[in-house]
């Protein structure tokens, strides 16, 4: 990697993570661990069982993308809601509410980025 469009020269180490050693749960409240965090992109992941979620929350200066990578969640964004199932990702305009539950007796594991990093974390 060398020069790019945006002025980046600098070589940067790759941290590859894997996503299983991220993933345990809390009985007490939804579990949330931060899976990269940047001056232009954050990430986390949320563990929720049971009837935990997250919300409502936004971010007026920041789009979200969130991913279902395992489990069903009932997502409202703004207001509207749907159910979402692994595999499924929808785009959280900055400054709408977001609020994510656990939508199954299933235990759900959902990844949440934003760009650029919300002004507070999840």
């Amino acid at each position: 990697m060398g020069g790019s469009a945006t002025g980046a020269d600098t070589l940067v180490a790759m941290k590859p993570r894997d996503l299983r050693d991220l993933v345990w749960f809390d009985d007490e409240a939804a579990r949330t661990e931060v899976l990269f965090e940047t001056e232009h992109i954050w990430s986390q992941l949320l563990c929720l069982q049971g009837a935990q979620g997250i919300g409502p929350i936004a971010d007026t200066g920041s789009d979200a993308i969130v991913s279902v990578l395992a489990g069903e969640v009932a997502v409202q964004v703004g207001k509207s809601r749907t159910r979402m199932s692994q595999w499924h990702t929808v785009l959280v305009p900055a400054g709408t509410e977001l609020t994510i539950r656990n939508a199954s007796e299933e235990p759900a594991v959902v990844q949440v980025t934003t760009a650029p990093p919300p002004e507070a974390a999840v």
